[in-house]
């Protein structure tokens, strides 16, 4: 590929693609480079280093994955809303590992404050959640709870961690299931500790 052309989105894209083929932790810029035809100084005027590329390929990724979670639960509420917020994140996860697993990296604070994606995922998990009539510090706690399950969940199954005969689409269905009922059924804290959102 020509030199001409590059650009710091292209190039956001570019390692997007590759974290989806060879793993978000073997994206570098040496990579990069070779896939655009030049040497990898050339890069350094679009991006700081390696771990800006992939703040920005996190934050790509993570408005690609409330854009499609947005979707889903549009005109949604309760179960069905969670039902589709779930179905949405697994799809996003398992079809695009290497995005998926730049979401889960660390971030500067300000950055994710800044950021309109992080500002929309905070807004629609939260509003979801609402809607089971919790409110801080319950709904921190439960998005810690949806996000380790989900995430654990995708984690070992992409990784063939599921050896069972059983489906992993019904046992999915039957962790969805119990989750409604945790969060219909939540045990309200009435001391709040000034937790901040996740």
């Amino acid at each position: 590929m020509a030199r001409a052309g590059i650009t710091v989105d292209r190039l956001v894209a570019a390692a997007a693609e590759l974290a989806d083929e060879v793993g978000f932790e073997k994206v570098s810029l040496s990579a990069l480079a070779r896939r655009f035809g030049v040497k990898d100084a050339s890069l350094y005027s679009h991006v700081r280093n390696l771990q800006d590329l992939r703040t920005r390929l996190a934050l790509l990724a993570g408005g690609e994955m409330i854009d499609r979670i947005a979707a889903a639960v549009a005109g949604r509420a309760g179960k069905e809303a969670l039902a589709a917020f779930a179905g949405a994140y697994r799809e996003y996860a398992l079809t695009h590992p290497g995005r998926y697993a730049a979401t889960q990296i660390r971030l500067d604070p300000a950055l994710v404050t800044d950021a309109p994606a992080m500002r929309r995922t905070a807004e629609i998990t939260y509003g979801m959640l609402r809607a089971y009539g919790l409110e801080e510090p319950d709904l921190t706690d439960a998005v810690r709870l949806l996000r380790s399950t989900f995430h654990g969940y995708c984690a070992l199954e992409a990784g063939g961690g599921f050896n069972a005969s059983r489906d992993v689409g019904r046992s999915w269905d039957r962790v969805v299931d119990a989750l409604h009922t945790a969060l219909t059924h939540w045990p309200h804290d009435d001391h709040s500790d000034g937790s901040e959102h996740d």
